[in-house]
């Protein structure tokens, strides 16, 4: 069995990638307001800054800074997945269990990476922001309505017009901001 070593930095800011067992669901995005009461409710007891966020039907990818004294996003995330899990089932979503009865909603995994400098920041950030496009969900960043994408143009950090498919994308051989699998540049 691999070892899995989390990267532990307190004040650090991290990009996730976050994925449930059935990659063909779309339960993400019927239940995003429920997701965002799960994270909402986890910042309140254990602060953290959502940075950048997108959540598409079946994955969904963030960046995560946290406190100055404090490194622990692996019970921030243990905890958002529990209680996004809880309130699906309560919202009478049929959830799998395995034999321990432990609910089936979520990979066990998640990928994470600690961001390393300004660059490595933007450019992670950018990933977050085109990936409705990338998948095709839309063809402008800013049509992607769960998304941070329309506060970061707010912010004067993005045009409205950033992001644009010029093109179909394919899947094929992509690769991440940091070599993982699934990154297409923004045009």
């Amino acid at each position: 069995m691999v070892l899995y070593r989390r990267n532990l930095v307190p004040g650090a800011s991290y990009f996730f990638t976050l994925t449930l067992r059935d990659r063909s669901s779309d339960l993400l995005v019927r239940h995003a307001k429920l997701l965002r009461l799960a994270f909402r409710g986890v910042r309140r007891e254990r602060p953290f800054e959502i940075d950048a966020i997108v959540v598409l039907p079946e994955h969904l990818h963030c960046i995560w800074t946290l406190p100055l004294d404090d490194a622990d996003y692996p019970a921030r995330w243990q905890a958002i997945k529990a209680r996004f899990a809880r309130t699906v089932r309560e919202a009478g979503e049929p959830l799998q269990r395995d034999a321990k009865g432990n609910c089936q909603l979520w990979q066990p995994r998640y990928w994470e990476h600690t961001l390393r400098n300004d660059e490595d920041f933007a450019r992670h950030v950018d990933y977050i922001h085109f990936n409705p496009v990338k998948h095709g969900w839309v063809s402008r960043a800013i049509d992607w309505p769960l998304s941070s994408f329309a506060r970061h143009v707010e912010r004067g950090i993005y045009p409205t017009d950033w992001g644009l498919a010029a093109e179909p994308i394919s899947r094929a051989g992509e690769r991440g901001p940091d070599g993982h699998p699934g990154f297409v540049p923004h045009p």
